[in-house]
């Protein structure tokens, strides 16, 4: 198998090479026109160095070209890595961020992308979306994912151990759909519809009956139901915040009327608060996800589960459904910093804590912690959007290479 460190290094290869392809226009005619952002003088990115390389022998008296001013800033990554969840993964993502209207006061929209192929034979193709109107009146927000998905599940609560691993397969589809109406200044209130449909469930055998098995196996699951949302947005830009916050309480509801299996109904409350310490633009985030089962009983893998967020990034240090159980409190604090002046490197160090009920008890029994850092490659500074390739550390000797385009929260 291919060391880490070989594959950090493809990662960079590719990187570098498809920079040049994402450029919208390079900061020379941007200056010329008079259309930069003040901010973004003094700043490089891979973008500007891929320029520096491969047009210094352009030449130099040459008159820049007058282009209009973008509306759109894309970014696209392909990319060879590495997951603990995933192993060696090849994958092409990126974003694309916009505004609908040249009006100061109108949220930055957003379009996320990618799709993925595993050394464990997962494939993974999503599209988030969260578009903002003229003067934030309306925001639509949209899930959409589709899954093949063979992965290791671990059984319920927070004493599980990684030797209770057993691998489960399934495809998955999943289409979250919301739409939200201002209500005053910072207050949205939305209505959505929630899809988590899986099939050709299996699972490997093994001695004993499995948690899985316990708590109800089958060989399909579907929830569906409709969702009433509270969203509160105050981030100046949704893929890397310096400041503002960010809440999203939702109360979803599963019913057989809309295709169900059972009837049953969650809550999850999502907030991140940001907060610019320094004019060298360090930054201190928060984040608590509180994931809550408040009636009825979920499918088995729609149950809340380490990594299983809207993102997947909740409980960097530890695989991907590490923990599982019908409710989940997470909090977890991250600094962010320059490294260079320029603001080409930059770097992390965050901590987490992550607790589930145990399902014999019902309480939450056990804390379970994650520390690491990270280290920040500034990839597109029109769109503010870093690598992040990060190491986490948990208990019991697990640890891992997190990749992200754009930050984990």
């Amino acid at each position: 198998m291919m060391s880490r460190k070989n594959i950090l290094r493809m990662v960079s290869l590719l990187i570098f090479i498809n920079s040049f392809a994402s450029k919208s226009y390079s900061q020379k005619e941007q200056i010329a026109t008079n259309q930069i952002d003040s901010s973004l003088i003094g700043q490089k990115d891979l973008i500007d160095i891929f320029d520096q390389i491969f047009k210094s022998k352009k030449k130099k008296n040459k008159l820049p070209e007058i282009t209009k001013e973008k509306k759109y800033h894309f970014s696209v990554l392909p990319v060879i890595g590495y997951t603990l969840q995933s192993g060696l993964v090849a994958n092409v993502s990126g974003n694309v961020i916009f505004k609908n209207y040249k009006n100061d006061s109108t949220n930055t929209s957003a379009i996320i992308q990618g799709i993925s192929y595993t050394e464990k034979n997962q494939l993974e193709f999503y599209v988030l979306s969260d578009i903002w109107s003229k003067n934030n009146m309306w925001n639509v927000n949209t899930d959409l994912r589709y899954y093949i998905y063979p992965q290791d599940t671990y059984g319920l609560g927070g004493f599980s151990k990684e030797s209770d691993a057993q691998l489960v397969n399934f495809s998955f589809l999943r289409f979250y759909n919301t739409v939200y109406k201002k209500a005053t200044k910072n207050l949205y209130l939305g209505l959505g519809y929630m899809l988590d449909k899986r099939w050709n469930i299996t699972q490997d055998h093994q001695t004993g009956l499995s948690d899985y098995e316990k708590y109800g196996f089958y060989r399909n699951s579907c929830s569906s139901g409709i969702s009433l949302n509270v969203l509160s947005d105050t981030r100046d830009n949704p893929i890397n915040s310096s400041k503002g916050v960010y809440s999203n309480i939702i109360y979803r509801y599963n019913t057989t009327m809309l295709g169900s299996d059972e009837n049953w109904s969650s809550l999850t409350l999502d907030f991140r608060k940001y907060y610019k310490i320094d004019k060298k633009n360090t930054i201190l985030a928060l984040w608590n996800y509180n994931w809550l089962t408040l009636s009825g009983k979920a499918p088995y893998l729609d149950l809340p589960s380490t990594a299983w967020e809207p993102n997947n990034n909740l409980g960097r240090g530890y695989i991907q459904s590490r923990f599982r159980s019908p409710n989940l409190v997470y909090v977890e604090s991250e600094l962010r910093f320059n490294i260079t002046k320029n603001e080409l490197l930059g770097a992390v160090i965050f901590a987490n804590a992550q607790s589930f009920t145990e399902w014999s008890s019902k309480r939450f029994e056990r804390i379970i912690p994650g520390f690491g850092g990270g280290l920040r490659i500034k990839f597109n500074k029109e769109s503010n959007t870093n690598i992040a390739i990060d190491y986490g550390f948990g208990l019991d000797g697990s640890g891992g290479v997190f990749i992200n385009l754009g930050e984990v929260f």
